[in-house]
């Protein structure tokens, strides 16, 4: 027998502000058009003033312990990934455990960027393996419009606000690909490629929070190539195939990237989860608002392999399988 980290419940929260892509017209040089057609973006969410990343994350755990029906109290850890804490420190993570009335256990951040959700998931199924954990709350929980450079049109129109949550629990498993939970991950980075995606502002640099600066065409090319990859890894890993993966839930970044990516691994696009139109790039957040919202739309079923998988600043990428 082995243990197992399977997901028993999932939520997420998105702020009431909802900001139209015609919003940016008039502010920099583009329009509704151009950037649906780039990115495959129609709409994403900001948070109020006031209102945080714990504030959103807390939302997005409490509506993950609803669905998997437990409180706060059942919960061992909380692990979330954040590029944009409310504080240098502490943790958004022990922010989170107050907001819920947790005292107990133990809670930290991840940060990974884009693939930080990616990174938390693979963390929080080593504690449950490892016997730290009986059930640990895993959190990507983002304000990504705190760091955008309103002048910068290249950039600015990509990102949104907002978290998702999922709950794990161990289980008892067989040790093969027929278990249900998290069957396999494959973690990476890259820091040679750090100029392609970063922040130009940190506590030892500069002090300031800094400015979101990217080399879109040269991230689009790493992503659609290491992303497939590392999803393949993952999957050899866990002793599936392609042909096996019932979805792909992958990072929405952008859809053209996705699309790419979903070809690349011989995946047809009814496959996959796309929520990129609404939210878009989350960063950390984006995976566990895909895999909550295609949960409560009913799309997946008991047994169904699922691959998820991101990349983002560092360069940093990865991919986790599971059988939901």
């Amino acid at each position: 027998m082995i243990r197992r980290a399977v997901i028993r419940g999932t939520g997420h929260y998105l702020p009431e502000r909802v900001v139209e892509n015609s919003w940016f017209e008039g502010k920099v040089d583009t329009n509704d058009e151009w950037i649906r057609s780039r990115t495959g973006i129609e709409r994403r969410h900001f948070a109020a003033e006031g209102q945080m990343t714990s504030d959103l994350g807390i939302r997005a755990a409490r509506a993950a312990l609803d669905d998997a029906g437990m409180s706060a109290d059942d919960i061992d850890a909380i692990v979330l990934a954040t590029s944009t804490p409310d504080l240098t420190f502490p943790a958004v993570a022990t922010m989170v455990q107050a907001g819920l009335g947790m005292t107990r256990g133990f809670a930290f951040d991840v940060q990974a960027v884009c693939a930080g959700f990616v990174f938390a998931l693979a963390n929080a199924e080593g504690l449950i393996r490892t016997e730290q954990a009986e059930r640990v709350l895993v959190i990507g929980a983002e304000t990504f419009s705190r760091i955008l450079d309103w002048d910068d049109r290249s950039t600015s129109v990509l990102f949104g606000d907002g978290a998702g949550a999922v709950v794990l629990e161990a289980a008892e498993g067989q040790g093969t690909s027929d278990d249900r939970g998290i069957l396999a991950s494959d973690l990476n980075s890259d820091g040679q490629y750090r100029d392609l995606l970063y922040v130009d502002g940190g506590v030892s640099s500069t002090g300031t929070a800094g400015q979101l600066k990217m080399q879109g065409n040269l991230v689009f090319r790493h992503a659609v190539e290491k992303l497939a990859k590392t999803a393949h890894t993952a999957l050899d890993k866990a002793g599936l195939t392609a042909e096996q993966v019932d979805w792909l839930v992958p990072h929405q970044a952008n859809a053209r990237i996705i699309s790419a990516t979903a070809q690349k691994m011989g995946l047809p696009m009814e496959k996959v989860v796309l929520t990129v139109s609404d939210h878009g790039n989350t960063s950390a957040a984006s995976i566990p608002l895909a895999l909550s919202v295609a949960a409560a739309e009913g799309r997946f079923k008991p047994g169904d392999v699922i691959v998820t998988e991101a990349i983002g600043g560092g360069l940093s990428w990865g991919s986790v399988v599971l059988r939901w």
